[in-house]
């Protein structure tokens, strides 16, 4: 029994042991390959360093290169990959890769806070130069999610918006999603400058059923529907209502003044009188020393006579539109080149010993 014991012992240790390096590697399926990743982008990044500087930039290139496509898929911040890509884009430069290293510098560039300040420094020195060499486009997509390629290359991942950097010369830009229309946009890069290019897919039109074409075809065309009535150009019930409330406006605003000015004449006249029993003639205002009360007479004169003017030319005006509003009555059978209306409204004038004014009878 203790032999199969103690046999049994060493089986029962070692199935543990595999049994927690297993829920090890489950808790952390991408531990051993991003250790092993971070190694060899370090080993990358030292040969890409000795062959910078040695000056073999095609080896410093390929070393640099190989180092960000290993860092991007291991543990790496944003800071270390940015530092990559700088270095990779200044290869390149060197190289005279202007396009790739814009590429580059503008990817490390977007972390530059990251960078040491030396490295900083020379990659937006850099990223001047690079720019100078390529035209810069920036291309917004709507909707968003579509796909997009350059000059037949497709560029990845949708984006709303891309900052792209391309050789001098013709390119032709093509955004394409499912539903939607196909956008294209074509236009000629120049070196140094700036452009803007905005694809937007409209929604492709449903299909109609089969046969719905068709069946559109055969059927009847449907008879226009009859113009509508004939409106008069003129709109006489408009211009009648406005017409009497002007003219009964102007009437009473002429009663008022023609009063006013009838309660002032009335109260000059007897201060005349009061003025002649003091001893007054008609030549006292006339003299050097008039007395002040003349002053006030004559105010009160231009005042009575004012109003007067005013009521005067008020019930002118008030004739004027009610005569014109009852003519529209009479004049309505011309106008229209009809006879008129049977039912209409008709205007009688009607004055009084205080009133004056037009009454009108009949259904608007």
């Amino acid at each position: 029994m203790r032999p199969a014991l103690l046999a049994f012992l060493p089986c029962a240790i070692l199935g543990v042991v595999a049994a927690l390096e297993g829920v090890a590697d489950a808790r952390e399926p991408h531990g051993v390959s991003g250790t092993q990743g971070i190694s060899n982008a370090e080993d990358l990044l030292r040969r890409a360093r000795q062959a910078r500087d040695a000056g073999r930039w095609v080896d410093a290139e390929a070393a640099y290169e190989a180092a960000l496509k290993t860092a991007e898929t291991a543990w790496t911040t944003d800071a270390e990959r940015a530092e990559i890509a700088a270095e990779l884009g200044l290869c390149e430069l060197a190289l005279g890769r202007y396009r790739d290293a814009a590429d580059h510098l503008a990817q490390s560039l977007r972390y530059r806070d990251g960078l040491r300040r030396a490295l900083r420094e020379r990659a937006e020195d850099g990223m001047l130069q690079a720019e100078r060499r390529v035209a810069t486009v920036y291309l917004g997509v709507n909707p968003p999610d579509a796909e997009v390629s350059v000059d037949g290359k497709a560029l990845g991942r949708p984006a709303p918006t891309y900052e792209l950097f391309l050789e001098p010369g013709h390119h032709t830009v093509r955004a394409e999603l499912d539903g939607h229309a196909e956008a294209l946009s074509a236009f000629e890069g120049k070196a140094g400058q700036r452009h803007s290019v905005a694809l937007k897919l409209p929604r492709a039109p449903a299909r109609g059923a089969p046969g719905a074409a068709s069946a559109r075809a055969a059927r009847p065309a449907a008879l226009p529907p009859p113009p509508p009535a004939a409106r008069p150009a003129v709109p006489l019930t408009e211009l009648r209502i406005g017409g009497a409330a002007l003219a009964t406006a102007a009437l009473a605003a002429g009663t008022v003044f023609l009063l006013r000015a009838h309660v002032i004449d009335g109260n000059t006249g007897e201060r005349e009188m009061v003025f002649r029993g003091r001893g007054w003639t008609p030549t006292t205002c006339w003299w050097p020393n008039a007395p002040s009360a003349c002053a006030e007479i004559r105010n009160d004169l231009a005042e009575r006579d004012l109003f007067a003017t005013l009521g005067n030319v008020a019930l002118a005006t008030g004739a004027v539109f009610g005569i014109a509003t009852g003519a529209s009555f009479l004049a309505e059978g011309w106008m229209l080149d009809e006879a008129p209306a049977r039912g209409g409204v008709r205007v009688v004038p009607s004055a009084t010993g205080t009133q004056a004014g037009l009454v009108f009878q009949g259904v608007w």
